[in-house]
Protein backbone atom coordinates (compact mmCIF):
# COMPACT_ATOMS: atom_id res chain seq x y z
CA UNK A 1 0.00 0.00 0.00
CA UNK A 2 1.44 3.51 -0.98
CA UNK A 3 1.79 6.31 1.43
CA UNK A 4 -0.37 9.21 1.24
CA UNK A 5 -0.36 12.76 1.52
CA UNK A 6 -2.55 15.89 2.17
CA UNK A 7 -1.06 19.39 1.78
CA UNK A 8 -2.56 22.45 3.60
CA UNK A 9 -1.62 25.11 1.27
CA UNK A 10 -3.70 23.29 -1.54
CA UNK A 11 -6.63 23.87 0.62
CA UNK A 12 -8.63 27.87 0.91
CA UNK A 13 -7.69 28.98 4.24
CA UNK A 14 -7.45 32.30 5.80
CA UNK A 15 -4.26 31.36 7.93
CA UNK A 16 -2.16 30.00 5.06
CA UNK A 17 -0.92 27.23 6.78
CA UNK A 18 1.33 25.40 5.28
CA UNK A 19 1.21 21.70 7.30
CA UNK A 20 1.56 18.39 4.80
CA UNK A 21 0.59 15.16 6.10
CA UNK A 22 1.91 11.88 4.91
CA UNK A 23 1.57 7.92 6.00
CA UNK A 24 -1.03 5.46 5.16
CA UNK A 25 -5.08 6.59 4.13
CA UNK A 26 -6.18 6.20 7.54
CA UNK A 27 -3.31 7.80 9.38
CA UNK A 28 -3.68 10.85 7.12
CA UNK A 29 -7.28 10.50 7.49
CA UNK A 30 -7.32 10.58 10.85
CA UNK A 31 -4.63 12.62 11.62
CA UNK A 32 -6.27 15.78 8.82
CA UNK A 33 -9.21 15.02 10.28
CA UNK A 34 -7.89 16.48 13.96
CA UNK A 35 -5.97 19.14 12.53
CA UNK A 36 -8.79 20.95 10.51
CA UNK A 37 -10.90 20.63 13.65
CA UNK A 38 -8.19 21.89 15.99
CA UNK A 39 -6.25 24.45 13.81
CA UNK A 40 -9.23 25.22 11.21
CA UNK A 41 -12.17 25.51 13.24
CA UNK A 42 -14.00 22.50 11.29
CA UNK A 43 -16.52 20.12 12.39
CA UNK A 44 -15.53 16.78 12.19
CA UNK A 45 -18.65 15.50 9.58
CA UNK A 46 -18.68 12.97 7.14
CA UNK A 47 -18.43 15.93 4.17
CA UNK A 48 -15.04 16.83 6.23
CA UNK A 49 -13.75 13.70 6.37
CA UNK A 50 -14.93 13.19 2.38
CA UNK A 51 -13.12 16.09 1.02
CA UNK A 52 -10.27 15.77 2.74
CA UNK A 53 -9.97 12.01 1.84
CA UNK A 54 -10.89 13.27 -2.26
CA UNK A 55 -7.87 15.65 -1.87
CA UNK A 56 -5.37 12.78 -0.54
CA UNK A 57 -2.44 12.40 -3.57
CA UNK A 58 0.31 9.41 -3.56
CA UNK A 59 3.19 10.92 -1.46
CA UNK A 60 6.26 12.29 -3.64
CA UNK A 61 9.12 9.86 -3.20
CA UNK A 62 11.63 11.64 -0.80
CA UNK A 63 8.28 11.14 1.87
CA UNK A 64 7.17 7.73 0.85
Amino acid sequence: MGRKMVDCRKMPSDSNCSLSIAGTEDEVLETAVAHAVAHHGHEDTPELREGIRASMEDAEPALA
